[in-house]
């Protein structure tokens, strides 16, 4: 294959080169290689997706040179690659300048964010509107440890649901579902309902250990009820949102949408709304089985553990998943385990403050939901120009606020239009949450709202910091950003809402004694 005139451009990534005296476009950002541009119809897609082993050499070739001081680094005549099939590429010019994350222009970036993101923080409202009816149920007076597995539940829609959305848009822009998607959908289903029962099943273990912690004693029947709802509830979920994830990430590449853009936030409008629901409704099926039926409860546990190797077996067949299978616990569990921290801080402050269901679901999935966004972008980004492992820049700029937020750098331009959000979308969603509880006695007024959105912009502001900064360290430390990062955003997200939720009431009540 004989390839010259090689040129990107600065802006956007888009590489022109000949193929074979053929002269062809092809954008790297976006969902690279499914329609790639070319000028004569002799030439196949085929051809062009089999020159992406020697584009991602050359860019490991230019991130070396950069390693080593090259300011300008550009491909001299003579230069060569050796790729995988061990065919030889000669290149007689190239010029290559650093660029931005995207074509997408902010404005753009914005409108694609914005559509899918309303509607999932409407999710999270009415989320919230439900949890502050069913507070009252039977199933949270009499076993008030469910408190503890609304967040770590709720968290699952970003351990899982949310990583697999940016698992998936990943392979599609990186054109990995072009062959067999089927079998990568499958196993992923697969994979997800394995991590879906076992962290279920510890995160109602967790919250068992958190409620006996002050009581000193542990009510077994109680145990089994919360092991059979979490677990129930996480698998149906689950695959509910699972599969809406796929349908999202198909129709999204069709239309040349990153799918990076749009499938985290509509897998979080239906997650919270979807889980906190089927929670609810379950948890008092089951409470309503351990006064008459105590068996049920017992025969679905072991339903759900029998069926775990089975989706194991399921979830081997394809290698991405196995990798996630053995090596991508670690981020699911201590997630959970901050969520249910967060849980547990709910649990004792919504005794306080009972008003605080009401926006704890708007606060935490707005916070998680921007930094999942982020996430992904990032992750797809540093998959597309950086070989595994590489950094362009050193670690440690990583740590400066103002690179994080007001430079040039291709995160701190995603963050900057994540965080036009935050303001106009509290202030939407809160007055969404006045018109559902008009009537009632839930805090309003220029003093709640200015407290309220402070500590939302805190929030924000501290997981967008934290999201760069933990994307780049999983990446040098070679840990797929994709399956990691989400887990611990989301579940930090949960910990600094609920804290800054209890702030906020409790500041409200100093100021009403004063």
């Amino acid at each position: 294959m004989d390839i010259s005139n090689i040129d990107n451009e600065s802006k956007g990534l888009e590489t022109k080169f000949e193929l074979n005296n053929v002269f062809v476009a092809a954008s790297l950002d976006g969902p690279p290689w499914y329609k790639p541009k070319v000028t004569d119809s002799k030439l196949s897609s085929d051809d062009v997706t089999d020159s992406i082993p020697m584009l991602r050499k050359m860019e490991e070739m230019l991130n070396s040179k950069i390693a080593k001081g090259d300011e300008n680094p550009s491909f001299s005549s003579g230069d060569s690659i050796q790729v995988a099939s061990d065919e030889d590429f000669s290149f007689t010019h190239a010029n290559v300048f650093d660029s931005i994350m995207s074509t997408t222009s902010s404005c753009n970036l914005f409108l694609q964010i914005l559509f899918p993101f309303i509607p999932a923080g409407l999710g999270m409202v009415f989320a919230g509107y439900i949890l502050d009816i069913v507070q009252h149920w039977n199933l949270f007076i009499e076993v008030p440890e469910t408190f503890i597995l609304v967040p770590a539940l709720l968290g699952l829609k970003g351990n899982l649901e949310m990583t697999f959305a940016s698992r998936l848009s990943t392979l599609a822009n990186m054109g990995r579902m072009n062959s067999n998607p089927k079998k990568i959908i499958i196993a992923n289903l697969a994979l997800i309902q394995v991590q879906a029962i076992v962290v279920a099943f510890l995160a109602s273990g967790f919250a068992v250990i958190l409620a006996w912690i002050p009581k000193g004693q542990i009510d077994w029947s109680h145990a089994a009820l919360l092991c059979a709802s979490s677990l129930t509830t996480a698998s149906l979920t689950s695959l509910v949102l699972s599969i809406t994830v796929i349908c999202v990430v198909l129709i999204s590449r069709s239309f040349s949408i990153n799918p990076d853009n749009i499938a985290t936030p509509i897998a979080a409008s239906l997650g919270d709304l979807t889980t906190l629901g089927t929670l609810s409704l379950l948890g008092s099926i089951f409470l309503a089985a351990h006064l008459n039926e105590t068996w049920l409860n017992i025969i679905v546990i072991v339903t759900f553990i029998m069926a775990t190797p089975f989706f194991t077996y399921v979830a081997r067949k394809d290698n991405g998943t196995v990798d996630v299978l053995e090596n991508g616990w670690s981020p699911i569990i201590f997630s959970m385990l901050i969520s249910s921290a967060g849980g547990f801080m709910l649990e004792s402050t919504i005794k306080r403050f009972p008003k605080i269901a009401v926006f704890q679901p708007v606060i935490n999935g707005v916070g998680g939901n921007l930094a999942a966004i982020h996430a992904s972008r990032l992750a797809t980004f540093y998959h597309q120009h950086y070989a595994f492992g590489t950094l362009r820049e050193t670690l440690s700029s990583h740590f400066s606020f103002k690179r994080a937020f007001f430079s040039n750098a291709v995160d701190a331009y995603s963050a900057r239009v994540l965080l036009l959000f935050v303001v106009p979308c509290h202030i939407f969603f809160n007055w969404v949450i006045q018109i559902l509880h008009k009537g009632s006695s839930l805090p309003s007024g220029p003093l709640f709202t200015s407290i309220y959105i402070c500590a939302a912009l805190v929030q924000v502001i501290l997981l967008l910091y934290m999201c760069q900064l933990l994307v780049a360290f999983l990446w040098s430390i070679k840990v797929d950003p994709d399956c990691a990062s989400i887990p611990y955003l989301t579940a930090l997200g949960d910990l600094f809402g609920t804290f800054l939720l209890f702030l906020i009431f409790a500041s409200l009540s100093w100021f009403s004694k004063d």
